[in-house]
């Protein structure tokens, strides 16, 4: 299996002193013996970024609700009719083949 290093080699770090509870420990220690990441900092990297992106994508689901909550009924018809045409010409695609 390679390892794809998530911090480039020479980022600049910034040091940072703090405590954990041992679950979180061990579970960071578990992504350096795994090889996803290649010591104690870059596990605590990989975690945050992952919670960054879940955060983005729950501000962005909340954003597309409120879009689709406040549209005038015209507009709301005009995106389901696109997104039936969207979904018809998608299910004529074989993604697997496409990769």
């Amino acid at each position: 299996m390679t390892r794809i290093s998530a911090t480039p080699a020479r980022t600049t770090r910034t040091k940072l002193s703090t405590t954990v509870s041992p679950e979180t420990l061990e579970f960071l220690e578990r992504k350096v013996a795994s090889g996803e990441a290649a010591s104690l900092a870059e596990a605590v990297d990989i975690v945050i970024r992952k919670v960054r992106q879940l955060e983005n994508r729950q501000r962005l689901a909340a954003a597309t609700a409120r879009y689709f909550d406040e549209l005038e009924p015209r507009a709301a018809a005009e995106e389901n009719a696109i997104a039936r045409d969207v979904a018809s010409a998608a299910s004529t695609i074989d993604f697997d083949k496409e990769l």
